[in-house]
């Protein structure tokens, strides 16, 4: 099959949604490092946005088996035969190559190390893993707490730096409620197409009750994120605080009526809302201190 490459093409295989908010958290990293910006936050960002496009477009090779089979994702590039297996691993090798060489060009060995370390999480081992276990989201959650650190080791701090951790754990932590709101709204195709999901281990309503309680979790972090000289202006930690507070009475409605049939997207957009409040926060405060 010959592949007509085009810029949607692209888009699709690289998961550009996914990829750009990657690379806003390397900003956010960047910026709380260096406490200003400049053009240095450039190649690192540029980096990263390539090894994740590189690794997504190597995701899809690797699950186009199961895409096939479930309404939402048989219309990606390799199911609907936009482009060969083949084309989307030569696709995958160019763009992580690019994206490495940036990150090293930009930033250090170790930069350099935490950007192979996603890659290889990612593709390595969360992709094989979720298709054994409904709770691979867990360890798979590491992979969105390595960019902010690579931006933050860009920026001149250091991977041990109390800061750096706390903000790499609020990275990771939300994405667990984030992946089991889609499991609420998606578990039955999952399961139709081969992988195990924690609707099946799981009633709904325990399920609601555990997302809340990691929410509350990921609330508690970011409300951390002060108290780590993370953010330092009165402003932005107001911004937080009213986030938080947010956050906590949307989601308390998964505890009230728990008989009564929720929304998951509605759940799933308010907490990528809450996220991506925090991120520019982070990317603000620095700014204005």
């Amino acid at each position: 099959m010959k592949t007509k490459f085009t810029f949607k093409l692209l888009m699709e295989l690289s998961k550009v949604k996914i990829t750009f908010a990657v690379a806003f958290t390397t900003i956010a990293g960047y910026l709380l490092a260096k406490g200003s910006i400049d053009t240095g936050l450039i190649l690192p960002t540029i980096g990263i946005f390539l090894l994740a496009c590189g690794s997504s477009a190597l995701n899809h090779f690797q699950d186009a088996d199961r895409d096939k089979l479930m309404l939402r994702t048989m219309n990606r590039p390799i199911p609907s035969g936009k482009i060969s297996r083949k084309d989307a691993v030569i696709v995958a090798i160019v763009l992580s190559l690019a994206g490495a060489t940036l990150i090293y060009v930009g930033s250090n060995i170790i930069g350099l190390q935490l950007g192979l370390l996603a890659l290889i999480w990612y593709n390595g081992i969360y992709t094989p893993m979720k298709r054994k276990t409904a709770f691979a989201v867990i360890p798979g959650s590491v992979i969105g707490a390595i960019p902010p650190v690579v931006g933050w080791v860009a920026g001149g701090g250091s991977v041990t730096d109390p800061q750096v951790v706390l903000l790499a754990f609020f990275f990771f932590i939300w994405q667990v409620p984030h992946f089991w709101l889609l499991m609420l709204k998606y578990g039955k195709e999952y399961v139709e197409a081969g992988y195990p999901s924690i609707t099946q281990v799981y009633s709904e309503q325990s399920i609601r009750s555990m997302i809340f309680l990691w929410t509350f979790a990921t609330a508690a972090t970011a409300l951390m994120l002060p108290l780590f000289g993370i953010i330092e202006t009165h402003i932005i930690t107001i911004i937080i605080l009213l986030s938080v507070i947010w956050l906590l009475y949307i989601f308390s409605g998964l505890l009230r009526n728990q008989t009564t049939k929720i929304n998951p997207f509605f759940y799933f957009m308010r907490i990528n809302y809450f996220v991506l409040a925090v991120i520019i926060a982070l990317m603000i405060d620095p700014l204005i201190k």
